[in-house]
């Protein structure tokens, strides 16, 4: 998928910060161990291998808790991410879309890539089983797409991003909740609002459960239009993926229509 020299991340951060896309310290104030090899296990397809005059980074991070399982939502999950993707594909500007999944926990599922090339979710590569890890891994998302974004940006392709992070729960899993120093709710909320500062970035929330999504998400820097809270049922989870996925349809169309969304049209935009 990535062939030859990898992206110097410390050059697209700094490029970031001249430019004004990245508030100085931001990522220094994150707290994860190998941040910038979680962040080039993400970056994926080289930017001299897409033949797009304007690109859409299309990013999801499902939830790989065990409470998932517990929960019986599993599959509800994977058929969720798998319509997005099948979505996307159908639309008439699919040639500009490259998507990435990262695991709550981390594991990538496939790195920036164009759609062709994508992985659908199955029993065999989603056994959620794991803990919640949410500002961590947030923050690598997050900043995994502000790379690539600048990657792009940096050899005069424009970039949009739509982002969408999954949870059915509160951060329980880091390090600072093992009594280490990591990331926090404000640490993301930072990030977010260096991405939000521009009209190409959105970042959106989803919230599968009975928990306070909306507080949680808000701390994070989330806007209140971009957080979806479908409960436990599976039907309306399935529709909340097809919220986003229509949202992220109407990203790759044009840049008019992703101007409006970003400037807070929200998922009815």
């Amino acid at each position: 998928m990535n062939s030859g020299s990898t992206p110097d991340l410390n050059a697209l951060f700094q490029n970031a910060v001249a430019e004004g896309t990245l508030g100085v310290g931001t990522l220094q104030a994150l707290n994860i161990p190998d941040l910038g090899t979680q962040i080039q296990a993400g970056m994926g397809v080289q930017v001299d291998r897409v033949q797009a005059s304007e690109v859409v980074l299309v990013t999801l991070m499902p939830d790989d808790s065990g409470s998932i399982r517990f929960a019986s939502m599993s599959q509800t999950v994977r058929d969720g991410h798998n319509l997005v993707l099948e979505a996307l594909g159908k639309s008439k500007q699919n040639d500009g879309v490259l998507a990435h999944c990262r695991y709550l926990n981390g594991y990538v599922l496939y790195p920036y890539i164009d759609l062709s090339h994508t992985v659908r979710m199955d029993t065999h590569n989603y056994d959620p089983n794991l803990g919640t890890p949410l500002y961590d891994q947030s923050a690598v998302v997050l900043a995994t797409v502000l790379a690539k974004v600048q990657e792009f940006e940096d050899a005069g392709v424009s970039a949009r991003s739509i982002t969408l992070l999954i949870t059915d729960g509160e951060d329980e899993h880091s390090p600072r909740n093992r009594g280490g120093r990591g990331t926090t709710a404000a640490d993301v909320k930072r990030l977010i609002n260096d991405m939000l500062r521009h009209e190409n970035h959105v970042v959106a929330g989803m919230g599968i459960g009975d928990t306070g999504f909306r507080q949680v998400f808000s701390e994070m820097g989330i806007r209140d239009e971009w957080i979806l809270t479908p409960g436990n049922s599976q039907s309306e989870i399935r529709k909340a993926f097809q919220v986003f996925s229509q949202s992220a349809v109407r990203a790759s169309q044009n840049a008019g229509s992703f101007s409006q969304m970003a400037m807070g049209g929200g998922f009815g935009a």
